[in-house]
C-alpha cells in the first residue's frame, strides 16, 4: 500500500522532534579522577545557550539521572544544555570529603566537572553568567561543594537532600551511609564557621557567590533534616542574610518555604513527610535560575 506524502511528512516530523540524546564525551580537558562526562544538546540550542550541571545521586550514573528528572523536555522547550556528569568511585559517591574538591582550581572530581562546563562553553557558545548546578543526595552534596570552590562559574545551585559545603571534609568517606555518620547526621557550626569553609576554599575571592536553593524532606532518616538547615545557615551567611520569612504550604501543602532576606539570593524548602530524597522541582527550579518566567 502506498504511504500518503503527507504520512511521510509526519514522520519525518517525529523524528527530527526525537533527535536530541544523551551523548558521551570522552576528550575535554583535565580530568584528574577519571570521571565520565555526558552531555544532551536539544535539537534546537539557543542563541548563547545557558548550561545546566545535574549531578547524580550515590549508586547512580550519567545516564540514570539524565531519565531521572524532566530536565531534558525543558531543555528542549528552553533551548540550555545539559552537562551530566559520572562519578564511577566510592560507590557512584562524589569527592565532596576532599581538600582536592574543596579548593578552587584544586582538582578531584570538581576539577574534571569544571573541564566539562569549559568545553561546553567553548563549543557551544554558552553564556558563562547563566551556568548553573544541581543534585540530589551526593549529587546535592556535590553541588555545594561546586558553589563554594568555584563561585566565578556558578550563577545558582539547586541541592536536593544534601550537605553543607565542607560538611564531610577529613572524613574517610564521602558516602552518608559510611562509618562517619557526623555530617549526615546534621553536623552543625556557627553561621560564621560555615561561611569560613566558603571562603577558605576560594581565598581573596571577592566577586558574587552563587544564588542558593536547599530543598530537604523532614522525614529524612538518611541525611537528616538539620543537614539541609546547616547548608541554608551557610549560604546565608555567605550573602550576609538573616532568616527573615517562613511560608507554609509553598511550593505545595507538604512544604514550607524559608526565606533568607527576599528570597531571591538563598532559599530553602522543607517538606513535612518528604524522606530521602526531595524530589526535584524542575519548575521552581528553573524559575529560580531565571531559566523560566
Amino acid at each position: 500500500m502506498k504511504i500518503p506524502s503527507l504520512g511521510l511528512g509526519l514522520l519525518a516530523a517525529a523524528t527530527l522532534t526525537s533527535a536530541a540524546s544523551l551523548q558521551q564525551v570522552t576528550s575535554f580537558g583535565s580530568n584528574p579522577t577519571s570521571i565520565n562526562f555526558y552531555i544532551y544538546v536539544p535539537d534546537k540550542v539557543a542563541t548563547n545557550p545557558a548550561i545546566i550541571v545535574a549531578l547524580h545521586p550515590c549508586g547512580g550514573s550519567a545516564p540514570t539521572w539524565y531519565s531521572g528528572t524532566k530536565l531534558p523536555s525543558y531543555a528542549d522547550s528552553g533551548g540550555f544544555i545539559l552537562i551530566y556528569p559520572g562519578t564511577p568511585h566510592n560507590s557512584n559517591c562524589w569527592d565532596v570529603n576532599n581538600a582536592a574538591s574543596l579548593t578552587h582550581n584544586g582538582g578531584g572530581d570538581a576539577a574534571g566537572i569544571i573541564s566539562m562546563v569549559n568545553y561546553t562553553l567553548d563549543k557551544y557558545s554558552g553564556d558563562k553568567s547563566r551556568v548553573f548546578v544541581m543534585g540530589s543526595s551526593s549529587g546535592a552534596m556535590m553541588t555545594n561543594v561546586m558553589a563554594g570552590s568555584y563561585p566565578d562559574v556558578f550563577a545558582a545551585g539547586s541541592a536536593y537532600s544534601g550537605v553543607a559545603h565542607a560538611c564531610f571534609f577529613g572524613s574517610a568517606t564521602s558516602t552518608p551511609f559510611g562509618s562517619n555518620q557526623t555530617c549526615a547526621r546534621g553536623l552543625t557550626h556557627t553561621a560564621a564557621d560555615w561561611a569560613a569553609f566558603v571562603h577558605n576554599s576560594y581565598p581573596g575571592y571577592t566577586g558574587k557567590y552563587p544564588r542558593m536553593q536547599i530543598w530537604h524532606g523532614l522525614a529524612d532518616n538518611l541525611v537528616y533534616p538539620q543537614a539541609g538547615y546547616e547548608a541554608l545557615k551557610q549560604w546565608g551567611a555567605v550573602w550576609g542574610l538573616q532568616n527573615a520569612k517562613n511560608n507554609s504550604g509553598v511550593p505545595s501543602s507538604a512544604y514550607t518555604q524559608i526565606l533568607y532576606g527576599d528570597g531571591s539570593q538563598v532559599v530553602g524548602y522543607f517538606g513535612q513527610g518528604v524522606g530521602h530524597t526531595a524530589p526535584v522541582n524542575e519548575q521552581n527550579m528553573l524559575q529560580f535560575f531565571g531559566l523560566l518566567t
